[in-house]
């Protein structure tokens, strides 16, 4: 039988059986693992399965894999259509779903053996085939040895990668990790056109190399991982291809590379070798963290650990401007979120594992910003950004307050306070707020009474008031309406609470709650001068609203003027 009849045998002819749907949400349970011997139907299809030996492993072939196998075609009389077996190497078959025979290898675990018994519908159909009558029910006998997972990785053919050797299960590297590949690239009759050096090359994901389609199979490989890239020409890129090839040149001047030509389609072999993990450590790209070496177990430091770090500080051009644990040199200690250190090496050191050792790149804005600063190796120039190799030696967490009595949840409380009101006064509103959030959890929760219980009460509601105070200043009026109605709960009449949320209810145009509180300050404190004075500006409020409300209005009934002609 030629490979014709073989494609024909592969495919179902779909007479316009309605398709299965499930309702959503619907959940399917899974039959359990056929016995050798054992016969199953499989789903609506029709087809039964009868197992003949158990595979290896758990895993099945999908959908576009390229499998290799040998198979067996014969009727139900045992009259045999078509043979693999009379070959001496098994054929390799592109799966593909709704065809009876892909449908089956579907089905399968490497090494397995089975008997299926496909229906007329999922077969040949009511046209047949050469040694095959009209309407037939025949049966494959399978063996299934190996397959190559094939992923469309664009999902539009573009670029097509199939998976020659599997990588470890460490994840895929993001846009922004540095990853090392080995790749040669050739044209479809074998002309080698790039290769990257013995060792391998380094590129950050994001930044690409050689051709759009490299970095975005990349994306989808995990280390140790050897693939085989079709890429079609419009997914090459050829200023970058182009560039490439010239570097390529000069590296072996004296080999005969040739130019790609136009709409040339593209086999790249890759391997992932490694990737190192870049974090964007405070969400806007400007403290960025590539991990050279991952830490101990999940722990990272946390703001407020005592952390114990090395590190060699560098410009862009290489100068080392500090060094800390070097050599015979002491390392440096701080405690974070504390501004001990600059902001990035600060952000960062709380985001590090035990142990870990990681490359810093930290932008002006995270670092001395626009001044020029003296360090004890030399000048850092104002506008620098900063390179920091550092290893995280060791951390000490503060105690979280499930871990603390009741002495010192409120002596933690009053110390976060103090340094809040430190940051307020400093006009560090942000920081300050997350301060006094820290003091207000540090005796949420726990059972006090008596002078404590005075002590608690006094705190929280000192500690909800500044955080309003802060959020004022930042404009998150929302933020100071919750903090105030926290106070407002534990006493019902603070002047200062009633003052404050009244602001923000101005601010967001809420003028009736905004008079609402304004009445009960003034009943609670009838000379207090910043209420009164708050209670002219919602006046003022008031009569702009009104006038606005009055043009508005006004120029909805307005009579139209509408000219008549004539006609």
């Amino acid at each position: 039988m030629d490979s014709s009849a073989i494609a024909i045998a592969a495919a179902k002819v779909s007479d316009g059986d309605d398709e299965l749907e499930e309702e959503e949400g619907e959940e399917i349970e899974s039959a359990p693992p056929l016995q050798i011997g054992e016969e199953r139907v499989l789903g609506a299809s029709g087809i039964k399965k009868k197992l003949l030996k158990l595979g290896a492993g758990y895993e099945t072939p999908e959908h576009s894999d390229e499998a290799t196998v040998h198979y067996v075609g014969s009727l139900l009389d045992g009259e045999i259509f078509y043979s693999t077996r009379d070959k001496s190497e098994p054929v390799t078959i592109t799966l593909k779903v709704d065809e009876g025979l892909g449908d089956c290898i579907m089905t399968m675990k490497k090494g397995e053996i089975a008997l299926f018994t496909l229906p007329a519908d999922q077969g040949y159909g009511a046209q047949g085939c050469d040694n095959v009558p009209p309407n037939s029910v025949i049966q494959f006998e399978i063996e299934l040895f190996s397959w190559i997972t094939v992923i469309d990785v664009r999902r539009d053919g573009g670029i097509i990668k199939k998976i020659l050797e599997k990588g470890s299960k460490n994840g895929k590297p993001g846009d922004l990790d540095e990853v090392l590949v080995k790749y040669q690239v050739e044209l479809r009759d074998g002309t080698v056109v790039a290769k990257s050096p013995d060792e391998g090359i380094e590129f950050c994901v994001n930044d690409g190399h050689l051709c759009p389609a490299l970095p975005l199979a990349v994306a989808t490989m995990r280390p140790g991982e050897k693939a085989k890239l079709i890429v079609q020409p419009q997914c090459m890129g050829r200023c970058h291809f182009e560039s490439f090839q010239w570097l390529w040149r000069r590296r072996n001047s004296s080999g005969n590379i040739k130019a790609v030509p136009p709409n040339s389609v593209l086999n790249i072999d890759i391997v992932l070798v490694s990737y190192k993990p870049v974090i964007d450590v405070v969400g806007d790209s400007k403290v960025l963290k590539k991990i050279l070496r991952d830490g101990e177990g999940t722990s990272v430091a946390d703001d407020g650990a005592t952390v114990t770090v090395s590190y060699v500080a560098k410009l862009e051009d290489g100068t080392t401007f500090e060094m800390k644990g070097v050599g015979e040199g002491e390392p440096l200690v701080f405690i974070t979120d504390e501004e001990k250190v600059i902001s990035g090496l600060d952000k960062a050191a709380a985001t590090m594992k035990r142990g870990e050792k990681a490359v810093l790149t930290i932008s002006p804005e995270y670092g001395f910003g626009n001044v020029e600063v003296q360090c004890d190796l030399a000048k850092v120039p104002q506008c620098s950004t900063l390179i920091y190799e550092v290893e995280m030696l060791d951390f000490v967490k503060e105690k979280t307050p499930w871990e603390m009595n009741n002495e010192e949840k409120i002596e933690a409380a009053n110390g976060k306070k103090e340094q809040g009101n430190l940051l307020y006064k400093n006009q560090k509103y942000q920081r300050a707020a997350k301060k006094y959030n820290k003091a207000a959890e540090c005796i949420e929760n726990g059972f006090f009474e008596g002078d404590e219980e005075k002590k608690v009460k006094a705190l929280r509601v000192s500690c909800f008031l500044n955080g309003a105070a802060c959020s004022l200043k930042l404009k998150n009026f929302q933020e100071t309406i919750s903090l105030c109605s926290e106070v407002l709960g534990i006493e019902f009449q603070n002047v200062k609470a009633l003052y404050r949320r009244a602001q923000s209810y101005i601010e967001l145009g809420d003028l009736i709650s905004a008079e609402m509180d304004i009445k009960k300050a003034l009943e609670a404190d009838p000379e207090n001068r910043e209420v009164k004075s708050l209670h002219k500006t919602l006046k003022q409020s008031k009569a702009d609203s009104n006038k606005r409300d009055a043009k508005l209005y006004s120029n909805m009934f307005a009579p139209s003027k509408v000219s008549f002609r004539c006609l």
